[in-house]
């Protein structure tokens, strides 16, 4: 498995999110109740959000994030600002 760090932004049409908002927590939950998704929330100033994905490889993340209700739309409204491999270290 490999583990991804994927920051969202808030840039585009704040309405717009908040209405999908809860469909895309409720994707969420399907993802960390399967293990893909390990930690997932927006930073305190609401401007965007941090997801940890563990996933198979790109591919997956990539289908996992089109099919996110953030994105499956003509007009997504949210920002992916940057996605990168991430290594968990082993903590005691």
């Amino acid at each position: 498995m490999t583990t991804f760090a994927v920051r969202l932004v808030f840039d585009r049409d704040d309405a717009a999110r908040l209405e999908v908002r809860p469909k895309h927590r409720e994707y969420l939950a399907s993802l960390a109740a399967d293990g893909r998704l390990r930690l997932a929330g927006p930073f305190a100033d609401q401007q965007g959000a941090m997801l940890i994905y563990e996933v198979a490889d790109r591919a997956e993340l990539d289908a996992v994030l089109a099919a996110d209700p953030y994105f499956d739309r003509p007009e997504p409204v949210a920002t992916v600002d940057e996605i990168r491999e991430w290594t968990l270290l082993p903590l005691p």
